[in-house]
C-alpha cells in the first residue's frame, strides 16, 4: 500500500492507498514555540525594566491622571498595573479587579489608562445607549502594523462608516439573481459530508475540516469562488491563518499588548504574525489583479468586483475606495469570518462529545424535523428550539474574545459620574456578559436550558453579546449564525460522534486564551448515523 505525505506550509496532506486523510494544520505555534517566545519577550520586558531603573528612581508620584476616570488600582510609573496581572491572562486578572472596583474600572496598560466594562448592564449602557461615544476602534497592537487604521474592522470615522455600509450591503445583496448564501452553505456542507465519509470512522483532528468550510464561504462571497480541500494554495492560506490567530491569542501577544512601543523593536511573535498576515495580503493582492483583468461592469462576481467598480469612479478624490482598504477589507472579512466560526465548531463538537446525553437529544429533533431525506435549511432553526439552544449554548461556554475588541471613545465622555476623556480605550469584556450569574443560572455549566423557557421555546437573553453589541457589532453575525446552524445539523444528521476518551474525562479547558480562546487538541470519530 502506496504512502505519500505532501507538506505545505506545515498542513499535511496524506494518501493512504488512495484515499485522502487530511491532517490539521501544524501545532507547535500555541505549544512549545509559544511559551519560548512568551518567555523570550518577558525577558526583554525585564531588561527595559532594569534599563528604566533609574528613570523610576528619578519619576516623582504617578502616571498623569486623565479626565475623571474610574477608580482602579494604583499604577507604577511605565509599568502601570503590570505587576496585578495575573501570569494564566488578562482576562483572570480583569475579572479579579472586578470584584475589588465593581463593573467599570480603569487600569493601566503600561503606561496607559484603559476602562474596562464588565457586567451586562456596563457593556449595554456603554455600547447601546451611548453607542456613538464608544463606537471608535481601538488597536490590536500584534496586528496593527499590518492593519494600520485600514479596512473595515479597525478603520475609525468615516472610513469606517464607509466600509461598514459598502460591506454590508455587500453581502446582505450577494447573489443577486444567483444562488444565496445559505444555498452555498449547503453546497458546502455536502462537500464536507463527502470528506467525512471518506474518513470511515478513523479518529481525526476536525481542525483542518472546520477551518476549510468556513473560510470557503468568505472565499465565495469575495473571490467568487470556493478552493478544493486538496488546492495547495488553499492549505497555505489555512495553514497561515491558524497560526496566526493562535500567536495572537497567546500570553507573549498579550505582553506585548501591554509594552508594544518598546518591544516592537525586539524579534518576537509580532514578527512572525506580520510575516503571516502580509503573506495572505499578498495571496488577496494577486487575486485583485485577476479580478480586474475580467472585470465585466455590467456582471459583477462578487465582493472584489463591486469594490473595484466603485474604485473606478473618479468623482471623490478623498474616496476610501483604494486597494489598500480593499486588501485589508478581504483579510478582515478572512479574519472575522473563518476563526471564530471554525473555532466554534471545533468547541461544539467537543462538547458534544463530552455530554452525549445532549447530542442525543440533538439527534432525535434532527431525526424529527428534517429527517434524513434532505439536507438541513434555515427555515428548520425556528422548529428546532433545542438544537438552537444548544447552539447558542456553544457560543456562550466557549466565550471565544473573552475581552472582546478595543473600543476608543470618540470625544470626551460621561459615563456612570466619570468622565472618560477622548481617545481612552475602552474593552469591553464579553467574558464577564456571557458568564453573567444575574443572567445565567450555571455560568460555569455547559447547559441549553439557560435558552430555553419552561415550555421548551427559545428564550431570548440579553447577556448573550458573543458578536458584541452596538455600532461595532460583528458585521458577519448573521452569515456566522447561518453557518453555524446548517453545518451543525448537517453533520448530525448524517453522523454520530465518538471519542476515544471517557466524556468524564475530557478536558475543555482551553489551549491559548488572550484575545482568543482556543480548544484543546481533540480527536474525534465521525461515524454514520441512521436516523428514526
Amino acid at each position: 500500500m502506496k504512502r505519500e505525505e505532501v507538506e505545505n506550509g506545515g498542513t499535511y496532506v496524506t494518501w493512504w492507498g488512495g484515499r485522502l486523510r487530511i491532517k490539521g494544520p501544524a501545532r507547535g505555534c500555541s505549544g512549545l514555540e509559544g511559551s519560548q517566545t512568551g518567555t523570550m519577550e518577558l525577558s526583554m520586558l525585564l531588561l527595559l525594566v532594569l534599563l528604566m531603573g533609574l528613570l523610576l528612581l528619578l519619576v516623582r508620584g504617578h502616571p498623569k491622571a486623565y479626565g475623571h476616570l474610574p477608580p482602579g488600582p494604583r499604577p507604577l510609573p511605565f509599568l502601570g498595573n503590570l505587576l496585578q496581572m495575573d501570569r494564566r491572562g488578562l482576562l483572570k486578572s480583569f475579572l479579579k479587579l472586578q470584584e475589588k472596583y465593581g463593573d467599570v474600572f480603569t487600569v493601566y496598560l503600561g503606561p496607559r489608562p484603559t476602562v474596562m466594562l464588565c457586567g451586562t448592564e456596563a457593556i449595554r449602557e456603554a455600547l447601546v445607549d451611548q453607542a456613538e461615544a464608544f463606537s471608535g476602534r481601538g488597536k490590536i497592537a500584534v496586528v496593527d502594523q499590518v492593519f494600520q487604521g485600514y479596512g473595515v474592522v479597525f478603520a475609525n470615522g468615516e472610513r469606517w462608516k464607509t466600509l461598514r455600509r459598502f460591506s454590508l450591503a455587500t453581502m446582505r445583496n450577494f447573489g443577486m439573481g444567483k444562488r444565496s448564501v445559505e444555498e452555498r452553505i449547503q453546497e458546502e456542507a455536502q462537500f464536507l459530508m463527502e470528506e467525512l465519509r471518506n474518513t470511515k470512522g478513523a479518529l481525526q483532528d476536525p481542525t483542518f475540516f472546520f477551518h476549510a468550510i468556513t473560510a470557503n464561504i468568505i472565499c465565495s462571497i469575495v473571490f467568487g469562488k470556493r478552493f478544493s480541500f486538496r488546492d495547495p494554495e488553499f492549505l497555505r492560506l489555512l495553514d497561515l491563518f491558524y497560526r496566526s490567530f493562535a500567536l495572537i491569542s497567546s500570553f507573549s501577544s498579550q505582553v506585548f499588548q501591554l509594552f508594544s512601543d518598546f518591544l516592537k523593536h525586539f524579534p518576537g511573535t509580532h514578527r512572525q504574525v506580520y510575516r503571516n498576515l502580509m503573506e495572505i495580503n499578498t495571496f488577496i493582492g494577486r487575486s485583485v489583479e485577476e479580478h480586474r483583468k475580467t472585470l465585466d461592469p455590467s456582471n459583477p462576481r462578487d465582493l472584489i468586483d463591486t469594490y473595484l467598480l466603485r474604485m473606478d469612479k473618479k468623482s471623490d478624490p478623498n474616496t476610501e475606495f483604494h486597494q489598500q482598504n480593499l486588501i485589508i477589507t478581504v483579510l478582515s472579512l478572512f479574519f472575522a469570518g473563518t476563526e471564530t466560526t471554525s473555532t466554534t465548531l471545533r468547541y461544539g463538537f467537543l462538547l458534544m462529545l463530552k455530554y452525549p446525553h445532549i447530542t442525543e437529544r440533538v439527534h432525535k429533533e434532527i431525526d424529527l424535523v428534517i429527517g434524513s431525506q434532505r439536507p438541513p435549511a434555515l427555515d428548520d432553526r425556528t422548529k428546532m428550539p433545542y438544537t438552537d439552544a444548544v447552539i447558542h449554548e456553544i457560543q456562550r461556554f466557549s466565550d471565544l474574545l473573552p475581552l472582546g475588541v478595543p473600543h476608543v471613545v470618540t470625544n470626551d465622555t460621561h459615563f456612570r459620574g466619570y468622565i472618560i476623556p477622548k481617545g481612552t480605550e475602552v474593552y469591553p469584556i464579553l467574558s464577564s456578559a456571557l458568564h453573567d450569574p444575574r443572567y445565567f443560572e450555571k455560568p460555569d455549566a455547559f447547559n441549553p436550558d439557560h435558552f430555553l423557557d419552561a415550555s421548551g421555546a427559545l428564550k431570548k437573553n440579553e447577556a448573550f453579546i458573543p458578536f458584541s453589541t452596538g455600532k461595532r457589532t460583528c458585521l458577519g453575525e448573521g452569515i456566522a449564525r447561518t453557518e453555524l446552524f446548517l453545518f451543525f445539523t448537517t453533520i448530525l444528521q448524517n453522523f454520530s460522534v465518538a471519542s476515544p476518551v471517557a466524556p468524564e474525562d475530557i478536558d475543555l479547558t482551553p489551549r491559548e486564551s488572550g484575545v482568543g480562546r482556543i480548544p484543546p487538541i481533540y480527536q474525534i470519530s465521525f461515524l454514520p448515523h441512521h436516523g428514526g
